[in-house]
Protein backbone atom coordinates (compact mmCIF):
# COMPACT_ATOMS: atom_id res chain seq x y z
CA UNK A 1 0.00 0.00 0.00
CA UNK A 2 3.22 2.51 0.89
CA UNK A 3 4.82 1.38 -2.57
CA UNK A 4 0.96 2.47 -4.34
CA UNK A 5 0.37 5.58 -2.06
CA UNK A 6 4.25 7.02 -3.65
CA UNK A 7 3.15 6.01 -7.11
CA UNK A 8 -0.22 8.02 -6.96
CA UNK A 9 1.44 10.70 -5.21
CA UNK A 10 4.27 10.58 -7.68
CA UNK A 11 1.56 10.78 -10.36
CA UNK A 12 -0.55 13.89 -8.95
CA UNK A 13 2.50 16.11 -8.45
CA UNK A 14 3.45 15.15 -11.96
CA UNK A 15 0.40 15.70 -13.69
CA UNK A 16 -0.05 19.14 -12.04
CA UNK A 17 3.60 20.08 -13.10
CA UNK A 18 5.41 19.86 -9.94
CA UNK A 19 9.10 19.07 -10.07
CA UNK A 20 9.83 16.81 -6.88
CA UNK A 21 10.86 13.22 -6.06
CA UNK A 22 8.75 11.51 -4.00
CA UNK A 23 10.54 8.37 -1.58
CA UNK A 24 9.02 6.19 1.13
CA UNK A 25 11.22 7.24 4.70
CA UNK A 26 10.03 5.21 7.66
CA UNK A 27 6.22 4.72 7.71
CA UNK A 28 5.91 8.09 5.35
CA UNK A 29 5.90 9.50 2.08
CA UNK A 30 8.46 12.20 1.99
CA UNK A 31 8.33 14.60 -1.16
CA UNK A 32 11.71 16.84 -1.65
CA UNK A 33 10.59 19.50 -3.72
CA UNK A 34 11.69 23.14 -4.67
CA UNK A 35 8.03 24.52 -3.46
CA UNK A 36 7.16 22.00 -0.38
CA UNK A 37 3.88 23.98 0.71
CA UNK A 38 2.15 23.71 -2.70
CA UNK A 39 3.39 20.03 -3.15
CA UNK A 40 1.72 19.23 0.69
CA UNK A 41 -1.31 20.84 -0.85
CA UNK A 42 -1.52 18.55 -4.25
CA UNK A 43 -0.21 15.26 -2.03
CA UNK A 44 -3.35 16.19 0.41
CA UNK A 45 -5.65 15.12 -2.71
CA UNK A 46 -3.92 11.57 -3.05
CA UNK A 47 -6.64 9.16 -1.79
CA UNK A 48 -5.08 7.09 1.61
CA UNK A 49 -3.54 10.74 2.66
CA UNK A 50 -4.84 11.96 5.80
CA UNK A 51 -2.85 14.86 6.27
CA UNK A 52 0.24 16.51 4.08
CA UNK A 53 2.64 19.10 6.00
CA UNK A 54 5.01 21.03 4.42
CA UNK A 55 8.37 20.58 6.44
CA UNK A 56 11.69 22.20 7.32
CA UNK A 57 14.56 19.36 8.00
CA UNK A 58 16.90 19.71 11.07
CA UNK A 59 19.66 18.53 13.18
CA UNK A 60 17.73 16.16 15.60
CA UNK A 61 18.82 17.88 18.58
CA UNK A 62 16.56 20.62 20.76
CA UNK A 63 19.01 23.82 19.66
CA UNK A 64 18.10 22.92 16.26
CA UNK A 65 14.48 22.34 16.75
CA UNK A 66 13.62 25.24 18.67
CA UNK A 67 15.69 27.45 16.56
CA UNK A 68 13.29 26.29 13.18
CA UNK A 69 10.44 26.74 15.27
CA UNK A 70 11.22 30.13 16.26
CA UNK A 71 11.87 30.74 12.33
CA UNK A 72 8.85 29.19 11.04
CA UNK A 73 6.84 31.35 13.64
CA UNK A 74 8.15 34.57 12.72
CA UNK A 75 7.42 33.79 8.99
CA UNK A 76 3.77 32.84 9.30
CA UNK A 77 1.03 34.65 9.55
CA UNK A 78 0.40 36.09 13.29
CA UNK A 79 -2.07 33.80 15.10
CA UNK A 80 -3.56 34.57 18.98
CA UNK A 81 -2.73 31.02 20.16
CA UNK A 82 -0.74 28.02 19.26
CA UNK A 83 0.31 24.81 20.55
CA UNK A 84 3.96 22.38 19.63
CA UNK A 85 2.68 18.67 19.42
CA UNK A 86 5.70 16.06 19.44
CA UNK A 87 6.61 12.59 18.07
CA UNK A 88 10.09 10.75 18.57
CA UNK A 89 10.86 7.95 17.25
CA UNK A 90 13.12 4.81 18.31
CA UNK A 91 14.87 3.40 21.61
CA UNK A 92 14.59 5.86 24.57
CA UNK A 93 18.71 6.41 24.07
CA UNK A 94 18.60 7.79 20.52
CA UNK A 95 18.48 10.71 21.71
CA UNK A 96 19.23 12.92 25.22
CA UNK A 97 15.48 14.48 25.04
CA UNK A 98 11.90 13.30 24.93
CA UNK A 99 8.63 14.29 23.26
CA UNK A 100 7.35 16.55 26.17
CA UNK A 101 10.64 18.03 26.71
CA UNK A 102 10.54 19.43 22.65
CA UNK A 103 6.86 20.27 23.49
CA UNK A 104 7.77 22.76 26.77
CA UNK A 105 11.20 24.20 25.20
CA UNK A 106 9.83 24.41 21.38
CA UNK A 107 6.90 26.11 23.25
CA UNK A 108 8.90 28.63 24.31
CA UNK A 109 11.15 29.52 21.44
CA UNK A 110 7.76 30.06 19.67
CA UNK A 111 6.18 32.39 22.53
CA UNK A 112 9.52 34.36 22.59
CA UNK A 113 9.36 34.81 18.72
CA UNK A 114 5.89 35.86 18.82
CA UNK A 115 3.25 37.45 20.79
CA UNK A 116 0.74 34.04 20.75
CA UNK A 117 0.13 32.29 23.66
CA UNK A 118 -0.28 28.59 24.58
CA UNK A 119 -3.35 27.15 24.24
CA UNK A 120 -3.11 22.98 23.77
CA UNK A 121 -7.20 22.50 24.10
CA UNK A 122 -7.69 24.79 20.57
CA UNK A 123 -4.75 26.70 18.92
CA UNK A 124 -5.28 28.75 15.74
CA UNK A 125 -1.98 26.93 15.13
CA UNK A 126 -0.57 24.15 15.89
CA UNK A 127 3.57 23.58 15.09
CA UNK A 128 4.75 19.43 14.34
CA UNK A 129 7.56 18.37 15.12
CA UNK A 130 8.79 14.72 14.52
CA UNK A 131 11.87 13.39 15.35
CA UNK A 132 13.73 10.10 13.93
CA UNK A 133 17.54 9.41 13.71
CA UNK A 134 19.49 12.03 13.11
CA UNK A 135 16.48 14.78 11.83
CA UNK A 136 13.80 16.46 12.80
CA UNK A 137 11.07 17.74 10.69
CA UNK A 138 9.26 20.57 11.61
CA UNK A 139 6.39 22.41 10.31
CA UNK A 140 3.80 24.89 10.78
CA UNK A 141 0.74 24.13 8.64
CA UNK A 142 -1.35 20.96 7.89
CA UNK A 143 -3.87 20.31 4.91
CA UNK A 144 -6.04 17.68 5.74
CA UNK A 145 -6.82 14.54 3.08
CA UNK A 146 -9.01 12.29 2.10
CA UNK A 147 -7.68 9.45 4.12
CA UNK A 148 -8.85 5.86 2.98
CA UNK A 149 -7.25 3.67 0.75
CA UNK A 150 -4.43 4.02 -1.90
CA UNK A 151 -6.25 3.98 -5.16
CA UNK A 152 -5.34 1.09 -6.81
CA UNK A 153 -5.55 -1.75 -3.73
CA UNK A 154 -9.08 -2.60 -4.35
CA UNK A 155 -10.44 -4.02 -8.06
CA UNK A 156 -12.22 -1.08 -10.22
CA UNK A 157 -15.90 -0.36 -10.48
CA UNK A 158 -18.02 0.85 -12.86
CA UNK A 159 -19.25 4.05 -11.91
CA UNK A 160 -23.29 5.18 -13.44
CA UNK A 161 -22.27 9.02 -13.58
CA UNK A 162 -25.73 10.98 -14.45
CA UNK A 163 -23.88 14.18 -14.02
CA UNK A 164 -26.16 15.50 -11.11
CA UNK A 165 -24.28 15.65 -7.33
CA UNK A 166 -24.88 11.97 -6.30
CA UNK A 167 -23.11 9.83 -8.25
CA UNK A 168 -19.93 11.69 -8.73
CA UNK A 169 -19.71 11.87 -4.84
CA UNK A 170 -20.69 8.33 -4.55
CA UNK A 171 -17.69 7.33 -7.41
CA UNK A 172 -15.26 9.54 -4.59
CA UNK A 173 -16.32 7.70 -1.84
CA UNK A 174 -15.41 4.98 -3.33
CA UNK A 175 -12.15 6.17 -4.90
CA UNK A 176 -11.63 6.94 -1.41
CA UNK A 177 -11.87 3.24 -0.38
CA UNK A 178 -9.07 2.25 -3.32
CA UNK A 179 -11.39 0.98 -6.05
CA UNK A 180 -10.24 3.03 -9.32
CA UNK A 181 -13.46 3.83 -11.38
CA UNK A 182 -14.60 3.40 -14.38
CA UNK A 183 -17.66 5.97 -15.43
CA UNK A 184 -20.53 5.18 -17.74
CA UNK A 185 -23.32 7.88 -18.62
CA UNK A 186 -26.25 6.81 -20.39
CA UNK A 187 -27.16 9.44 -22.89
CA UNK A 188 -30.71 9.74 -23.17
CA UNK A 189 -30.57 11.53 -26.76
CA UNK A 190 -33.87 13.76 -27.00
CA UNK A 191 -35.38 12.84 -23.99
CA UNK A 192 -31.98 14.63 -21.67
CA UNK A 193 -31.69 18.04 -21.43
CA UNK A 194 -29.12 19.86 -23.88
CA UNK A 195 -26.28 20.07 -21.42
CA UNK A 196 -26.67 16.72 -19.86
CA UNK A 197 -23.33 14.93 -21.38
CA UNK A 198 -21.27 17.94 -21.28
CA UNK A 199 -22.83 17.80 -17.05
CA UNK A 200 -21.38 14.44 -16.86
CA UNK A 201 -17.90 14.98 -18.93
CA UNK A 202 -17.27 17.73 -16.63
CA UNK A 203 -17.81 16.47 -13.57
CA UNK A 204 -15.57 13.39 -14.31
CA UNK A 205 -12.81 15.46 -15.56
CA UNK A 206 -13.18 16.58 -11.52
CA UNK A 207 -12.52 13.47 -10.50
CA UNK A 208 -9.90 12.76 -13.35
CA UNK A 209 -7.49 15.37 -11.20
CA UNK A 210 -7.79 12.45 -8.41
CA UNK A 211 -6.40 9.58 -10.59
CA UNK A 212 -4.22 10.94 -13.00
CA UNK A 213 -2.60 7.35 -13.86
CA UNK A 214 -5.78 5.75 -13.99
CA UNK A 215 -7.93 5.26 -16.85
CA UNK A 216 -11.01 7.80 -15.66
CA UNK A 217 -12.43 8.28 -18.87
CA UNK A 218 -16.06 8.92 -19.91
CA UNK A 219 -17.86 5.89 -21.58
CA UNK A 220 -20.69 7.57 -22.90
CA UNK A 221 -23.59 4.73 -24.15
CA UNK A 222 -26.43 5.56 -26.47
CA UNK A 223 -29.73 4.85 -24.60
CA UNK A 224 -32.34 7.34 -26.34
CA UNK A 225 -34.24 3.91 -28.12
CA UNK A 226 -34.36 2.60 -24.59
CA UNK A 227 -36.04 5.79 -22.72
CA UNK A 228 -38.54 6.05 -26.28
CA UNK A 229 -39.59 2.23 -25.95
CA UNK A 230 -40.45 2.93 -22.03
CA UNK A 231 -42.22 6.48 -22.84
CA UNK A 232 -44.03 4.48 -25.03
CA UNK A 233 -44.71 1.10 -23.54
CA UNK A 234 -44.11 1.16 -19.99
CA UNK A 235 -46.53 3.68 -17.02
CA UNK A 236 -46.32 3.35 -13.16
CA UNK A 237 -42.72 1.13 -13.24
CA UNK A 238 -40.82 3.20 -16.21
CA UNK A 239 -38.33 4.42 -14.18
CA UNK A 240 -37.55 1.38 -12.31
CA UNK A 241 -36.95 -0.42 -15.86
CA UNK A 242 -34.52 2.13 -16.71
CA UNK A 243 -32.90 1.62 -13.49
CA UNK A 244 -32.40 -1.76 -14.71
CA UNK A 245 -31.33 -0.89 -18.08
CA UNK A 246 -28.91 1.24 -16.71
CA UNK A 247 -27.50 -1.86 -14.32
CA UNK A 248 -27.44 -3.84 -17.46
CA UNK A 249 -25.31 -1.49 -19.56
CA UNK A 250 -22.80 -1.01 -16.12
CA UNK A 251 -22.49 -4.42 -15.53
CA UNK A 252 -21.89 -5.29 -19.68
CA UNK A 253 -19.14 -2.53 -19.34
CA UNK A 254 -18.38 -4.29 -16.27
CA UNK A 255 -17.39 -7.37 -17.90
CA UNK A 256 -15.48 -6.21 -20.46
CA UNK A 257 -13.16 -3.73 -17.83
CA UNK A 258 -12.77 -6.87 -15.61
CA UNK A 259 -14.05 -4.67 -12.88
CA UNK A 260 -15.47 -6.25 -9.72
CA UNK A 261 -18.89 -4.17 -9.34
CA UNK A 262 -20.97 -1.18 -9.52
CA UNK A 263 -21.60 1.95 -7.92
CA UNK A 264 -24.32 4.15 -7.94
CA UNK A 265 -25.87 7.36 -6.37
CA UNK A 266 -28.54 6.14 -4.98
CA UNK A 267 -29.87 6.88 -1.50
CA UNK A 268 -32.61 4.77 0.13
CA UNK A 269 -35.95 6.94 0.09
CA UNK A 270 -34.95 9.30 -1.93
CA UNK A 271 -36.29 9.09 -4.98
CA UNK A 272 -39.04 7.17 -5.62
CA UNK A 273 -36.94 4.13 -7.23
CA UNK A 274 -35.08 4.42 -4.83
CA UNK A 275 -37.34 2.65 -1.90
CA UNK A 276 -35.88 -0.25 -0.18
CA UNK A 277 -38.70 -2.52 -2.77
CA UNK A 278 -37.78 -0.89 -5.82
CA UNK A 279 -34.18 -1.22 -5.13
CA UNK A 280 -34.82 -4.95 -5.24
CA UNK A 281 -36.47 -5.31 -7.66
CA UNK A 282 -33.73 -2.80 -10.17
CA UNK A 283 -30.90 -5.27 -8.51
CA UNK A 284 -32.19 -8.16 -9.48
CA UNK A 285 -31.60 -7.05 -13.62
CA UNK A 286 -27.91 -7.96 -12.88
CA UNK A 287 -25.63 -10.27 -11.11
CA UNK A 288 -22.73 -8.56 -9.53
CA UNK A 289 -23.23 -6.10 -6.64
CA UNK A 290 -24.60 -2.70 -6.50
CA UNK A 291 -22.14 -0.83 -4.36
CA UNK A 292 -24.04 2.36 -2.77
CA UNK A 293 -21.96 4.49 -0.53
CA UNK A 294 -24.42 7.13 -0.06
CA UNK A 295 -27.31 4.69 1.07
CA UNK A 296 -27.79 6.43 4.41
CA UNK A 297 -26.49 9.96 3.62
CA UNK A 298 -28.99 12.75 3.45
CA UNK A 299 -28.95 15.38 0.62
CA UNK A 300 -27.10 18.17 2.36
CA UNK A 301 -24.44 16.01 3.48
CA UNK A 302 -24.03 14.94 -0.32
CA UNK A 303 -23.92 18.38 -1.37
CA UNK A 304 -21.14 19.22 1.00
CA UNK A 305 -19.07 16.58 -0.19
CA UNK A 306 -19.78 17.99 -4.02
CA UNK A 307 -18.42 21.13 -2.61
CA UNK A 308 -15.41 19.82 -0.92
CA UNK A 309 -14.25 17.77 -3.74
CA UNK A 310 -14.94 19.94 -6.87
CA UNK A 311 -17.80 18.62 -8.25
CA UNK A 312 -20.44 20.55 -7.13
CA UNK A 313 -20.58 23.54 -9.28
CA UNK A 314 -20.57 21.27 -12.83
CA UNK A 315 -23.44 19.43 -11.14
CA UNK A 316 -25.55 22.45 -10.91
CA UNK A 317 -25.89 23.22 -14.16
CA UNK A 318 -29.77 23.03 -14.83
CA UNK A 319 -30.90 19.75 -17.02
CA UNK A 320 -33.19 17.23 -16.40
CA UNK A 321 -34.76 13.68 -17.64
CA UNK A 322 -38.19 15.02 -16.32
CA UNK A 323 -39.82 13.33 -19.97
CA UNK A 324 -39.56 9.71 -18.56
CA UNK A 325 -40.79 10.50 -15.42
CA UNK A 326 -44.23 8.55 -15.31
CA UNK A 327 -47.39 10.40 -13.75
CA UNK A 328 -47.42 8.09 -10.70
CA UNK A 329 -44.80 6.36 -10.20
CA UNK A 330 -44.36 3.09 -8.29
CA UNK A 331 -43.11 3.21 -5.07
CA UNK A 332 -43.43 -0.51 -3.62
CA UNK A 333 -42.61 -2.76 -6.99
CA UNK A 334 -41.81 -6.68 -7.24
CA UNK A 335 -39.34 -8.37 -9.62
CA UNK A 336 -42.53 -9.51 -11.22
CA UNK A 337 -44.46 -6.61 -11.60
CA UNK A 338 -41.38 -4.88 -13.02
CA UNK A 339 -40.22 -7.84 -15.64
CA UNK A 340 -44.03 -8.26 -16.26
CA UNK A 341 -44.40 -4.53 -17.79
CA UNK A 342 -41.19 -4.01 -19.55
CA UNK A 343 -40.61 -5.63 -23.60
CA UNK A 344 -39.30 -9.13 -23.47
CA UNK A 345 -36.19 -8.32 -24.36
CA UNK A 346 -35.87 -4.97 -23.07
CA UNK A 347 -32.53 -5.59 -21.01
CA UNK A 348 -31.17 -7.74 -24.14
CA UNK A 349 -30.77 -4.45 -25.71
CA UNK A 350 -29.41 -2.31 -23.34
CA UNK A 351 -26.54 -4.99 -22.68
CA UNK A 352 -26.69 -4.74 -27.01
CA UNK A 353 -26.32 -0.54 -26.18
CA UNK A 354 -22.59 -1.36 -25.14
CA UNK A 355 -21.49 -2.34 -28.82
CA UNK A 356 -22.19 2.13 -29.53
CA UNK A 357 -19.87 2.87 -26.52
CA UNK A 358 -17.74 5.65 -26.89
CA UNK A 359 -14.78 7.05 -25.19
CA UNK A 360 -14.76 10.26 -24.06
CA UNK A 361 -11.21 12.00 -23.35
CA UNK A 362 -11.22 14.85 -20.19
CA UNK A 363 -9.82 17.37 -21.00
CA UNK A 364 -8.95 18.34 -17.22
CA UNK A 365 -6.60 21.45 -17.49
CA UNK A 366 -9.40 23.95 -16.72
CA UNK A 367 -10.53 22.18 -13.61
CA UNK A 368 -8.84 23.63 -10.41
CA UNK A 369 -5.96 22.66 -8.12
CA UNK A 370 -6.46 22.37 -4.47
Amino acid sequence: MTRRLRDNVAALLDDRGIDATVDREWARIVIHADDPDRAARVAADAMGVVWARPAVRCAANLDAIEETLAALASDADPVDTYAVRARRAGDADDHPFTSRDIEREGGRAVGVATDATVDLDDPDRTYHVEVRGARAHVTATTYEGPGGLPLGTQEPLVALVSGGHDSPVAAHEVMRRGAPVIPVYVDLGVYGGPDHVARAVATVGRLDRYAPNFDCRLRVVPGGDLAETLIEDVEDTRMLSWRRALLRIAETVAEHEDAAGIVTGEALGQKSSQTAANLTATDAAIDLPVHRPLLTWDKPDILDRARAIGTYEDSSIPVGCERLDPPFPETGATREAVEAAEPADFLDRAAAAVDDLRIVTVDTADADAR
